[in-house]
């Protein structure tokens, strides 16, 4: 029997979210949510998309083997378990790859000692990646796994973008660079941004725009990544729902010198307690501009501060690319706010930059241009696909194998 399908697994720290794929057509046949492992009250919540039924369970779930056990269970009654014949990989989200994966790798015990290496540059996230690996490993030894990167789309960055200015020595000995991360997201629209606009990826020069709690932004140019905002890690660049995105270093050592804060302090301020949380309370976009429709000042504020620095990577990035022919939206944001689109290209219109009103206003399901017609630069909203991306890579590293006919 052809093995077309791909399961793809994003393990955090206490979750584990689950989508199939049948790579024949890129459809979905089920998607889930393992919450709260290792409590409980832990939930799976399991959706068979083929029939749109929806499962429900919940109780104690121990760890990430007995998640993964369980996940395992539901796919079994509905026919598509990790037993099947019909099952190529399995897929993996890990954060972080440092500078030794430039691509998808097929994992073994060389593989995983590297992500292990690389805990330190992600302490919360590669450690529960490892998990979810090892995990599906021990269930089936005999089935390709692929970890797919974050960091992986970013390798392509010139040193001239990748190296902050310090000591060399000391950035080698301690790893210290920008790596950048939702790099799968990134891929993937900057790709169908091309596709959009008719052209292949190497002909287009795109700006991505990852707007969501966590929010990045890139310069593509011709399908390869020169510059993005996230550094050595997701707390650089844009301001963020609970990170503050952009900070003097100085400020860390003014917070330490001056109000006694230690490193934890300081880290849980700057990544779950700043961004638009820390301007005005909420970190909801929804609701920031609902209190900006009504008059309230310190929301009108936060978002101003957030469109600043949305403007500044778009100017930024502007320059670095030289010529620009999309910007592309994407992400919960990115997608769904046309406040949020309007103002960041409001006044860019010398760079050939504006949205139809009409045209961003509506909303839509698929990639579509919201600039007028005829505009210099589209502008563009793309959903984006993190979990079909990283299935697309993980069967075109194992499926040469396979039959697809």
């Amino acid at each position: 029997m052809t093995a077309t399908r791909v399961l793809v697994l994003n393990s955090g720290s206490s979750s584990l979210k689950y989508q199939l794929l049948d790579m024949r057509d890129s459809s979905r046949l089920a998607t889930g949510l393992v919450e709260r492992i290792g409590e409980r009250t832990s939930r799976l919540k399991h959706t068979v998309l083929t029939t749109g039924e929806t499962r429900e369970t919940t109780g104690p779930v121990t760890d990430h083997a007995a998640a993964l056990k369980a996940v395992a269970e539901e796919l079994g009654r509905d026919g598509l378990g990790l037993d099947s014949p019909e099952l190529a990989a399995v897929g993996h989200r890990v954060v972080h790859g440092g500078s030794s994966f430039t691509e998808p790798a097929i994992v073994d015990d060389a593989v995983l000692a590297e992500i292990e290496r690389l805990v330190p540059l992600a302490p919360l996230h590669n450690p529960a990646n490892l998990t979810g690996i090892r995990t599906a490993r021990s269930l089936r030894p005999d089935l390709p796994q692929v970890a797919v990167f974050d960091t992986a789309f970013h390798t392509t960055m010139p040193e001239s973008a990748a190296r902050y200015a310090i000591d060399v020595s000391t950035a080698d000995e301690y790893r210290i660079r920008r790596y950048g991360f939702h790099g799968t997201s990134h891929a993937y629209v900057s790709r169908e941004t091309a596709k959009l606009l008719g052209k292949a990826p190497e002909d287009v020069n795109v700006i991505v725009l990852h707007l969501g709690n966590g929010a990045s932004a890139s310069a593509v140019r011709g399908g390869r990544c020169v510059d993005t905002s996230m550094g050595l890690t997701p707390l650089e660049g844009l301001v963020m729902g609970t990170r503050s995105g952009d900070v003097d270093p100085a400020v860390i050592l003014h917070l330490a010198r001056v109000g006694g804060m230690s490193t934890d302090e300081t880290d849980t301020l700057l990544n779950k307690k700043s961004g638009l949380i820390g301007l005005c309370g909420d970190n909801d976009m929804r609701e920031i501009r609902r209190r900006v429709d009504e008059g309230d000042e310190q929301a009108r504020l936060a978002f101003d501060i957030y469109i600043h620095r949305l403007k500044k990577y778009i100017g930024a990035y502007y320059a670095v690319l030289g010529r620009v022919d999309a910007i592309a939206f994407t992400a919960g944001v990115g997608e769904n706010a046309a406040a949020v689109r309007e103002a960041a290209v409001a006044g860019l219109e010398e760079l050939g930059l504006a949205v139809d009103a009409g045209l961003n206003a509506a909303r839509g399901d698929g990639a579509r241009i919201v600039s007028p017609e005829g505009a210099r630069v589209t502008v563009a909203v793309v959903p984006t696909d993190e979990e079909l991306e990283i299935a697309t890579q993980t069967y075109a590293l194992v499926g040469a194998s396979h039959d697809l006919t």
